[in-house]
């Protein structure tokens, strides 16, 4: 089996990411590595432009998306190698951005109700046309000075069980991986660590993996930058308990975004995506 080096978790701007797909492959290409997917929120839109630069740089650009689960706070799945024309993923994107550009008013409504009045328009800027996400309010909050940094941003307002309650319209796990399989897409399940799983909680991780494997979970995302030892040890023993395949990547947004996350160089193998391009 060939080991490619690789980062299969990324954003550009399409989503909230600071670089556009082009440049973002151009920054893969300089971090020496081989194979990059573009795994925008809930958007396909940077995937031709980063398509073509990885084609003219000689980076193999993984067609990827990253999809927000209801299930759980902070339950993403990941979609890799799916066909420019995604059959039924396309419309289900299409949906998904129309909520998020319903969404922003919704964030906006809920700072409200915790005392804090952000500028809609600086909050737009940062976006650059892209969806606007929960990144480009923390930047805001931080501009605004209501908060010292984008970690304090999520841990008083952006991540809290009072703002998952106010921000449903999710589509399940099940949906989620159903229509990425449909579409012709491997699937991984994202930064396990990140779950939020509460005292009422039906399941734990393992029950989810196990459920989710059932609909046809591919992958698990093993190797992260914020998962320790021991829990890289143990979603790596879950996948090979499911039988799933393993994953690893960045979830890079840029410097502007996330200070402290630099693009991946995981080494893995990946002819199981490699096939169903």
């Amino acid at each position: 089996m060939s080991v490619h080096i690789c980062d299969l978790h990324t954003h550009s701007t399409a989503s909230d990411g600071q670089y556009t797909p082009a440049e973002l492959v151009g920054l893969a290409k300089d971090r020496g590595i081989e194979v990059l997917a573009l795994t925008d929120h809930d958007n396909l839109d940077g995937l031709d432009e980063a398509v073509k630069a990885g084609e003219a740089l000689g980076v193999r650009v993984v067609r990827g998306v990253e999809l927000s689960a209801d299930d759980y706070p902070s339950l993403h799945i990941l979609g890799y190698g799916f066909p420019p024309a995604a059959p039924g993923l396309r419309e289900m994107i299409d949906s998904l951005k129309q909520g998020r550009g319903r969404r922003k008013y919704k964030i906006r409504d809920f700072l409200r109700t915790q005392g804090v009045e952000v500028d809609l328009s600086l909050v737009e800027a940062y976006a650059e046309g892209g969806v606007i996400g929960r990144p480009h309010f923390a930047r805001a909050l931080v501009e605004q000075g209501y908060v010292g940094d984008r970690r304090e941003a999520f841990d008083r307002y952006l991540d809290t069980p009072a703002f998952q309650k106010f921000d449903r319209g999710k589509p399940s796990a099940e949906k989620c991986v159903g229509i990425l399989k449909a579409a012709g897409a491997k699937v991984s399940l994202a930064h396990p660590y990140q779950i939020v799983f509460g005292p009422d909680a039906p399941e734990n991780l393992e029950q989810l993996v196990a459920r989710l494997a059932g609909y046809g979970l591919d992958a698990l995302e093993c190797y992260y930058p914020k998962h320790t030892p021991q829990q890289q040890a143990q979603y790596l023993a879950l996948a090979e308990k499911y039988r799933l395949h393993v994953t690893g990547g960045s979830d890079f947004h840029g410097e502007k975004v996330k200070p402290d996350v630099k693009l991946a160089r995981v080494e893995l193998g990946l002819e199981w995506i490699f096939k169903s391009l």
